[in-house]
């Protein structure tokens, strides 16, 4: 029996992309000038999410592209969350830090990580992803928690936005950071929410577009409340006032996120 072709793109865009992230991931743990022009709140949340990116992301990225491009699809699934993380998080420290030494680098790795992320895509979508599963419960719950986050991070963030706008003031979250606006914002009021709405109303409906995104966007809810745990509690070690609302919530997004991903998985053919 011949072997199913390697797929070497997805090589090409993970190692560089890996050896990339564990770089600047390195540095920013490492070297204190790093994040020497942020606010110390910041500069904890960078150093919290450098710690995720390097003991966490990084090894999901390379194994995961490794068995993603021998055609295993459960990797191929959770190599597209990766991505979408990447993508997600480094258009944050390309607009949303002070120039440094490092500029270039996050430019590469949004790059590579949004490229990588359009790839899964379009390599991916024109296959009947339905055939890929065993048809044996209803994709509702899955559907409903995902749009269910989206809601309530709409909440959350507006809660904050509408009542600033109202009075005309700039909202705590981005007096803190030292910036013009919030990236995080722009990101999730934007694109980030809607496309966890739109992956559960096609999860409903049971497109392709939504049985592709559905364990992406878990995954990608996992590793960033993994990240936003290591920065609360990097604040934490530091001194640094800390929000133990959004802690806990987190915690719970992660669990049940796990949980949904992996029952979702064990259904694959």
């Amino acid at each position: 029996m011949m072997k199913a072709e390697k797929d070497n793109i997805i090589l090409f865009l993970s190692l560089p992309l890996a050896v990339l992230t564990a770089i600047v991931s390195y540095v920013g743990l490492f070297i204190e000038s790093t994040y020497s022009r942020e606010t110390a709140s910041y500069a904890a949340q960078g150093i919290g999410q450098d710690i995720a990116n390097l003991f966490v992301v990084v090894p999901i990225l390379v194994i995961s592209a490794f068995y993603a491009c021998r055609k295993n699809k459960l990797a191929l699934l959770l190599w597209g969350g990766t991505l979408f993380y990447l993508a997600y998080s480094y258009t944050i420290y390309c607009f949303g830090l002070h120039f440094t030494n490092l500029f270039l680098i996050y430019c590469l790795v949004l790059g590579l990580s949004f490229y990588g992320f359009v790839y899964f895509i379009l390599n991916t979508f024109k296959e009947n992803i339905s055939e890929w599963f065993i048809k044996t419960s209803s994709n509702k719950p899955l559907a409903l928690f995902l749009m269910t986050i989206a809601f309530l991070f709409y909440f959350i963030w507006l809660k904050e936005i509408i009542p600033a706008i109202i009075k005309n003031i700039t909202p705590k979250s981005i007096i803190e950071s030292g910036l013009l606006i919030n990236p995080v914002h722009v990101l999730d009021i934007a694109l980030c929410l809607p496309a966890l709405i739109l992956t559960g109303i096609f999860l409903l409906k049971r497109k392709n577009l939504g049985l592709l995104l559905a364990p992406a966007m878990m995954m990608f809810c996992i590793l960033m409340s993994i990240a936003i745990i290591a920065m609360v509690f990097t604040m934490k070690h530091q001194g640094l006032e800390t929000n133990t609302f959004l802690s806990i919530v987190f915690i719970i997004i992660a669990l049940i996120s796990t949980g949904f991903l992996v029952q979702y998985l064990r259904r694959l053919k």
